[in-house]
C-alpha cells in the first residue's frame, strides 16, 4: 500500500514553514494520542504516522529531499535512510520531545524550567511584643535577627575566589534530565546539580558552596503610632540571603501589643474602669482619671450614677494607624460596696436604709415585678 503524503498527514500545505509544520504536528499529536483514543484501534498507527511525517519535515535537508523525490528519497539508498525506517520508538522520542514543552509546558514548567542558577532567599518572620504606651506613641526599636547573609569570601557565588560556577555536565545547564518511558518523555530534577543547572568544582571554604553564611544582624525598625496586635511591617530585602548570589528575601515584623493594667483597647477606643464609693455615686462629684499619654483628666460624675455608667473623653483614645482623628476614651464607673465597717458605720447605714425606701427606683421596680410573678403563679 502506498504511503500517504507527509504534508497531508500533518494537515499543512506543501512549502509550509517550520513553525507551521510544528504547529500541525502539535495539533495531530493532541488529536491522535492513544491515551485520548482508547476506543479507536487505529489511533496508535495514525499517531506513529504523524510522528514519521514530522521527523522528516522538521529537518531542512530531509524536507528538501522529500520535496524533490517524495518517499523514494528514503528508500533504496537515496540517502538519509535509517535502519528500521522512521516509525520506531527512538524516532518518536526525538520528534515528540520537540513539542513536549508546547504540549505540557505549563504542567512541567516549560523547557529549561528547572534551571535556577540563583535562588531567592526565604522570607523571615519576627514577632515583636510592645507595650500599649509604645503603640500609642510609636517608637524606633532595634532588633537582633538570626539570618543568612551573603558570603563575603566568595561574593555570594559559592566558589573559591568568587569564580563563576560551571555548567552541569549531566543536564547541560537545564536543571532537569529527560527519560523515555513508552510514549512519554518524563522530566525529573537533575541529580548532579539538584536543579540548579550549575556545579561548583572548588567550593568556598567559608560557606561550603552555599554562597551565604548564618549571622545575627541588628536592625532598626520604625514602629508607627497606632499599631495593634496583628499589624505586619514589611522590611524589603532584609530576609534571608539568596543562594549563589540570588536576591534576598523580605523580613516581616508581626506586632503583639501587651495587655495593660489600666486600659482595655478595642480598635482605636480605650476603656478604663474606675471604682467610686457609694456616696460619690449617690451625691455626684468630680474624679481624676489617667490618660494613655501619661496625663490626667477630670471627669464629672452625675448624682445617682449606677455601676456600668460610661462617660466619654473625646480624642483621648489611640491614634489612627494611617492618619485621621484619634479614638475616644470611655470611663466606666464601678460603684464599690464598702467592707470592714465599724459599729458606727453600720449604725449609720441601717438608719440610712430605713430613710431611703423611696430612693431606690430600680429595686422597687424589680421587687414589684417579683411580687406580681408570685401572685400569678398562685392563681
Amino acid at each position: 500500500m502506498s504511503k500517504r503524503d507527509y504534508y497531508e498527514i500533518l494537515g499543512v500545505a506543501k512549502g509550509a514553514s517550520a513553525d507551521e509544520i510544528k504547529k500541525g504536528y502539535r495539533q495531530k499529536a493532541k488529536e491522535l494520542h492513544p491515551d485520548r483514543n482508547s476506543d479507536n484501534p487505529d489511533a496508535e498507527a495514525q499517531f506513529k504516522e504523524a510522528n514519521e511525517a514530522y521527523e522528516v519535515l522538521k529537518d531542512a535537508d530531509k524536507k528538501a529531499a522529500y520535496d524533490r523525490y517524495g518517499h523514494a528519497a528514503f528508500e533504496g539508498g537515496m540517502g538519509g535512510a535509517r535502519q528500521g525506517g522512521y516509525g520506531g520508538q527512538g524516532d518518536f522520542a526525538s520528534a515528540f520531545s520537540d513539542v513536549f514543552d508546547d504540549l505540557f509546558g505549563d504542567f512541567m514548567g516549560g523547557r529549561g524550567g528547572g534551571r535556577q542558577r540563583a535562588t531567592r532567599g526565604s522570607d523571615l518572620r519576627y514577632n515583636l511584643r510592645i507595650s500599649l504606651e509604645d503603640a500609642f506613641k510609636g517608637m524606633q526599636k532595634t532588633i537582633n535577627v538570626p539570618t543568612s547573609v551573603g558570603c563575603t569570601s566568595c561574593s555570594g557565588s559559592g566558589a573559591v575566589g568568587g569564580a563563576e560556577p560551571d555548567t552541569c555536565p549531566t543536564c547541560s545547564g537545564m536543571g532537569k534530565v529527560r527519560a523515555q518511558q513508552g510514549f512519554f518523555t518524563v522530566e525529573r530534577t537533575c541529580p548532579t546539580c539538584s536543579g540548579l543547572g550549575q556545579i561548583i568544582k572548588n567550593p568556598c571554604q567559608t560557606c561550603n558552596g552555599a554562597g551565604r553564611v548564618e549571622k545575627d544582624r541588628s536592625l532598626s525598625v520604625n514602629i508607627p503610632a497606632g499599631v495593634e496586635t496583628g499589624t505586619r511591617i514589611r522590611l524589603a530585602g532584609e530576609g534571608e540571603a539568596g543562594m549563589r548570589g540570588g536576591p534576598t528575601g523580605d523580613l516581616y515584623i508581626f506586632i503583639e501589643v501587651e495587655d495593660h493594667k489600666l486600659f482595655q483597647r478595642d480598635g482605636n477606643a480605650l476603656f478604663c474602669r474606675v471604682p467610686v464609693s457609694v456616696a460619690s455615686a449617690a451625691l455626684g462629684g468630680d474624679i481624676e482619671v489617667p490618660t494613655i499619654d501619661g496625663g490626667r483628666s477630670r471627669v464629672k460624675i452625675p448624682a445617682g450614677s449606677q455601676s456600668g455608667r460610661q462617660m466619654r473623653l473625646r480624642g483621648k483614645g489611640m491614634p489612627a494607624l494611617r492618619g485621621g482623628s484619634a479614638g475616644d476614651m470611655f470611663i466606666e464607673l464601678a460603684v464599690e460596696t464598702p467592707v470592714n465597717l465599724t459599729s458606727r458605720q453600720k449604725e449609720i447605714l441601717r438608719e440610712f436604709d430605713k430613710l431611703s425606701e423611696n430612693n431606690n427606683p430600680e429595686s422597687s421596680s424589680f421587687f414589684s415585678s417579683v411580687k406580681n410573678f408570685w401572685d400569678s403563679m398562685k392563681s
